[in-house]
């Protein structure tokens, strides 16, 4: 079930164990915190096999319960139980995430099947199905208050979402199903990252460098010294490695190496291609949709989302595809007349966008990324956030030293609010390295509940990103889009943080996929307003505070290249949908199937889609299966709700600030489309988007 995978501890006293598991046993850390310094590969496989153990114990215990079934002895016990599984998951799976080796992978093999056969087992069990139901069909009666009601009709459509009420045959099948597929998913990640980790591309000659930023050549030289090549410079697929490449290097064939380096992962015919786990992925989602009642993965998917179909979806999808695609068309125009000038007769390619996009952006709006990042460096911008957070909702960050962490680059921070009370810790991850898994994330170590004693069990949350490392010269320096990352993942981190709700099972980001990313990226809203830029944005040698005058440049160039943006995000947003559409479990090439699917939305050629098929971690790793299109969802509702401060002329107003911590306060105890409409008075207004993308006037 869902809470399985939600990575909990806090408040669990454990008796001593006979062993000394760190894992299995109370360290007696700081807040309860897990005791990742003393945690060995060794202890990971035993304490799954306990806490498994202990799991299915307690699911036993509520079966055997001689007791009538009540919404004590059912419902909430079912969402206490697995308290040490997710202890323990909560350690291996973030570490497995961010500070991976092929050890730990070998393990996540071992012990996804059993993780897959436990749910499936708790799930699929007719006796335990039989007392849920028994409680739902009593729910008018039970004098139930509307949290309750909630944890009581999500745990029953958890069930039977699952297959609780399918024929013996057919549940057997589906643990066949589900078993395949955790393992397909575990090796499309770990596919992924051993590609991106095996590509490295040594350049010894400076000359073919011109136009890379000294930092950028600084960092890269570090990387081949720590390599053993201190006679040349390397670069990788990693994105703070090929970035700077793309935008600055006058190396085309550089950038279309490194560009073609990162686009064909997954799909070299090696022992780490992913397109055979595709199409097995594919066959068992629509066999185990079809098992459900549903024609296609996505319709079993969206039933427990805001837009509930694909039919819904597609139709949202296209409203916004057309006026970003019209906006990249003309953006594409502008890019090849300046091209023209360097490269007559050449046709403006992917590898050549991002250079001539930042050639034009530097002569249209005197704007250089480079400058920029002068005045964004990561420690500076994420106390900006903290002071962000304090202004809108009262919240103080103090930094711990000496806790146990997995990494030295982790750093841990206590959150209390203005009356002094205890909020919960954030870990923040924000380096790159061999074992750290691609992109930027929020994940929960602990999740926030109210125990039957009423005590609140206060979150620990962790922030993981792929930033620039500091080099001996500099410190970690962000670009623009580093910086939104960054204020992204706090606003999940603060979803999680500021939860009130009773349950684990509706507490924090446990909420619609399409309406988990409003708290995240309503916060990517602050980044460039000069009031909030004040805060963070320092010269990182001088400590001079960002001239107004760049603010204004920064502010003035907002919507450049935003028919890229969105072409790129709204184009995988689509091939998501297509894969999960399928009705069919025929076998079929990923490659061409993509193909089509941008032939299909007419995608233009100088624009690669933001993830191709085969290192598509979203919706093959994830969990985002026919959820790509919720960012845009998202997007929707933030810059609606954006909208709702400025309206008042002041955007970290008290009042709407207060409106809009209350929504984040509830997690998933609420609908969401209600709770929306709470906040705001009315149903987002699609327009703010468009508005805010330069699409319409």
């Amino acid at each position: 079930m869902k809470k399985l995978i939600i990575l909990s501890l806090m408040a669990l006293t454990f008796a001593a164990c006979k062993n000394d598991n760190p894992l299995l046993t109370d360290q007696n850390t700081p807040y309860g915190v897990p005791a990742f310094d003393k945690v060995k590969l060794s202890d990971y496989k035993p304490a799954f096999q306990q806490a498994i153990k202990e799991n299915e114990d307690e699911i036993k215990a509520i079966i055997n319960n001689p007791e009538a079934p009540s919404f004590e002895n059912t419902i909430v016990a079912l969402d206490r139980a697995g308290g040490l599984l997710e202890r323990v998951s909560g350690v291996f799976f973030n570490v497995l995430d961010a500070d991976g080796n092929e050890e730990m992978d070998k393990i996540a093999n071992d012990i996804s099947p059993l993780l897959s056969a436990l749910s499936d087992s708790i799930l699929l069990n007719e006796q335990l199905f039989a007392r849920v139901q028994s409680v739902y069909n009593q729910r008018q009666s039970l004098g139930l208050n509307a949290e309750q009601m909630r944890l009581l009709t999500e745990t029953y459509k958890q069930f039977e979402r699952n297959g609780a009420a399918l024929p013996d045959d057919k549940k057997d099948r589906l643990k066949e199903i589900n078993k395949e597929l955790a393992l397909l998913s575990l090796q499309f990640g770990q596919n992924v990252v051993a590609e991106t980790n095996a590509y490295q591309l040594f350049v010894t000659d400076e000359n073919d460098l011109k136009g890379l930023p000294l930092s950028a050549m600084t960092a890269a030289k570090e990387e081949a010294m720590a390599a053993g090549r201190p006679d040349a410079w390397l670069f990788t697929p990693k994105r703070t490695s090929f970035t700077p490449v793309l935008q600055y290097c006058s190396n085309r064939n550089l950038r279309r190496e490194l560009l073609n380096a990162y686009t064909t992962r997954g799909n070299h015919d090696n022992d780490n291609d992913n397109k055979a786990i595709i199409v097995r992925t594919m066959q068992l989602r629509v066999e185990k949709a079809h098992l459900m009642g549903y024609d296609c993965p996505a319709d079993y998917i969206l039933a427990d989302c805001m837009a509930h179909d694909s039919k819904t979806v597609d139709n949202f999808l296209q409203s916004v595809w057309q006026p970003s695609l019209l906006a990249a068309k003309r953006e594409a125009a502008a890019l090849q007349e300046l091209m023209d000038k360097d490269l007559p007769g050449e046709k403006l390619q992917p590898w050549d966008w991002w250079y001539y996009a930042e050639k034009l952006r530097k002569q249209k709006y005197n704007l250089d990324e480079e400058e920029l990042k002068q005045y964004f460096e990561l420690n500076n911008v994420r106390k900006g956030v903290f002071t962000l957070a304090h202004n809108l909702y009262g919240l103080n960050f103090e930094q711990l030293n000496d806790m146990p962490v997995y990494n030295p680059d982790v750093e841990v921070f206590k959150v209390t609010d203005d009356n002094n009370q205890f909020v919960g810790l954030l870990y923040t991850d924000y380096f790159p390295r061999a074992g750290k898994r691609p992109g930027a994330w929020m994940n929960n170590i602990s999740t926030q509940y109210i125990d039957e004693n009423g005590i609140d069990h206060r979150p620990v949350i962790i922030n993981v990103g792929n930033f620039n490392k500091p080099t001996k010269d500099n410190p970690s320096l962000l670009s623009m889009d580093d910086v939104e990352t960054l204020f992204h993942e706090f606003g999940h981190a603060l979803h999680g943080l500021m939860s009130k709700a009773h349950y684990k099972t509706l507490s924090g980001t446990n909420t619609p996929r399409d309406f988990v990313e409003l708290p995240s990226q309503f916060m990517e809203n602050f980044c460039y307003d000069p009031q909030i830029m004040k805060t963070y944005a320092f010269h990182y040698k001088t400590g001079e505070l960002i001239p107004d005058s760049l603010i204004e440049r920064i502010n003035a160039a907002a919507q450049f290249n935003q028919g890229f943006v969105e072409t790129e995000l709204l184009s995988a947003s689509i091939l998501d949908m297509d894969y999960h559409e399928m009705t069919t479990t025929d076998t079929f090439d990923p490659i061409a199937f993509e193909q089509a699917s941008m032939q299909r939305m007419q995608m233009i050629p100088e624009i690669i889609v933001r993830y191709r098929s085969t290192y598509y971690n979203h919706i093959f790793t994830t969990g985002y299966e026919s959820g790509y299109y919720s960012y845009t969802w998202s997007a929707v509702l933030d810059s609606d709700a954006f909208a709702a401060f400025k309206e008042t002329g002041d955007i970290l107003n008290p009042e709407v600030a207060k409106r809009f911590q209350h929504m984040l306060e509830q997690g998933g105890t609420r609908d969401a489309q209600e709770l929306y409409r709470e906040f705001r008075g009315r149903d987002a207004d699609p327009k703010y988007l468009l508005l805010k993308k330069g699409f319409i006037n």
